[in-house]
């Protein structure tokens, strides 16, 4: 009766369930139609209608494919809609991924830094960088609907700039955003790279699916990203997850934040480096993961002994936020169980007990491209595309800051990821 006298509403709930598609596809990237539809909980039939519509108007695109030996069609956002950059500025390289709305990496390039760059001259190079890998694909800047950026220390969400000084020397006081925005003519947005490899491996990854979820990287620096309720969560200033500056040492090293016995200065590369005898020049952290790999026991005692302090800081981690798997990125990370066998068990020894265990801790599936993978799902969040209308082949770009899991819809897990569990807590979003 309602829709008969105001029949406005079935357009505009037609109009609601365009976006709904659109925006899950937006989110967990290339969905069969049969997915689409288990995660707006829209019928099948309305999913196909809806889509045949968006191609029509260049918002989507579909494609044959299988699953589970069966027939399906495959939808994902038109590469007309445009490019986005993933930019991940860490210690001592620089990564910068080019993908389509897609979600589908086009080039890549990394590059190395040194010790103590400079924003400005940085910078200047990544534009050139990004002009360079637009043009290696036939596109041009006008093209580029967002940037993300991630860096090597916590960013003050209201402003943009490094909230810690001292972590990322020649980049304090830099409104990132304004600087690269001012060099491209394109929107940007910033981020700690914890919490854009947070991102990633929750929406790509290992935390696929987890509601309740910590990310923790380990390379130069210590840092961790957190997943509460399926939202990134940053804290008041960003400097949530910052684990790294975790005191364990009252009287140990000063750090490079000021304080004492942090857990950087006991896990850090320079730290792990120090523990060798730099008879062939410096000692850097690969040199100490192929030297275990080899069966080194020094170099297998050392990773060891970090694992030990990661699980000790990683116990209140979880006392704290209680997240039900723990994923380990970085390029420690690549140490694999000679790092994660005894973190796990310095974890069950002193975090708090539950019925329900302690958290699963896992190795991180993006490896080191973990950052600038969250950095290109910052950028596609940040330039949101809306669906389009029947008649109307334009789609709609609204630039602005978008959430890290679009509401009213429920995660779904796709069969390839279906062994991992779904979260025990949180609320539904």
């Amino acid at each position: 009766m309602s829709s008969r006298r105001n029949p406005g509403s079935q357009s505009s709930l037609r109009e609601a369930n365009r976006a709904r598609i659109v925006d899950a596809i937006t989110h967990h990237g290339a969905l069969t139609q049969v997915e689409l539809a288990a995660v707006t909980g829209l019928s099948p039939a309305s999913v196909s209608n809806i889509v045949k519509e968006q191609a029509a108007a260049g918002v989507l695109q579909t494609a044959p494919t299988s699953r589970s030996g069966r027939r399906a069609v495959q939808v994902t956002l038109a590469r007309e809609l445009g490019l986005v950059v993933g930019l991940h500025v860490s210690n001592r390289h620089l990564r910068v991924a080019l993908a389509d709305a897609g979600h589908q990496v086009l080039a890549e390039r990394m590059l190395p830094l040194a010790r103590d760059h400079r924003a400005d001259s940085e910078l200047d190079r990544v534009m050139l960088l990004i002009q360079d890998m637009v043009e290696s694909v036939g596109a041009g800047l006008t093209e580029v609907l967002a940037v993300g950026v991630g860096l090597a220390a916590p960013v003050d969400p209201r402003t943009g700039i490094i909230a810690t000084r001292g972590l990322l020397r020649g980049w304090d006081g830099v409104p990132v955003a304004q600087e690269l925005e001012a060099r491209l003519h394109r929107p940007v947005f910033v981020d700690n790279e914890a919490n854009l490899g947070a991102l990633g491996e929750y929406r790509m990854g290992a935390a696929r699916g987890i509601r309740q979820a910590a990310y923790l990287r380990v390379s130069h620096g210590v840092g961790a990203g957190l997943i509460v309720d399926g939202r990134v969560y940053r804290g008041s200033s960003g400097k949530a997850g910052e684990i790294g500056h975790l005191t364990l040492d009252e009287e140990g090293l000063v750090c490079r934040c000021g304080n004492r016995g942090c857990l950087e200065t006991l896990v850090g590369a320079s730290a792990l480096a120090a523990r060798f005898p730099a008879v062939h020049g410096e000692v850097r952290l690969r040199d100490i993961l192929l030297r275990a790999e080899a069966g080194e026991a020094r170099a297998r005692r050392v990773i060891a002994d970090a694992g030990r302090h990661l699980g000790i800081a990683l116990a209140g981690l979880s006392n704290l936020v209680d997240p039900h798997r723990i994923v380990v990125g970085g390029e420690l990370a690549e140490a694999g169980e000679i790092l994660l066998s005894p973190l796990r068990h310095a974890l069950e020894r002193s975090t708090l007990a539950t019925q329900s265990g302690v958290p699963d801790v896992v190795k991180g599936q993006l490896g080191e491209r973990a950052e600038v993978l969250g950095a290109v799902l910052f950028a596609i969040d940040g330039a949101q595309i809306s669906a389009g209308r029947p008649g109307e082949p334009e789609r709609s770009l609204l630039v602005g800051p978008a959430p890290d899991i679009l509401p009213g819809i429920s995660v779904f897990v796709p069969e390839d990821t279906a062994d991992i569990a779904a979260d025990r807590g949180g609320l539904a979003s």
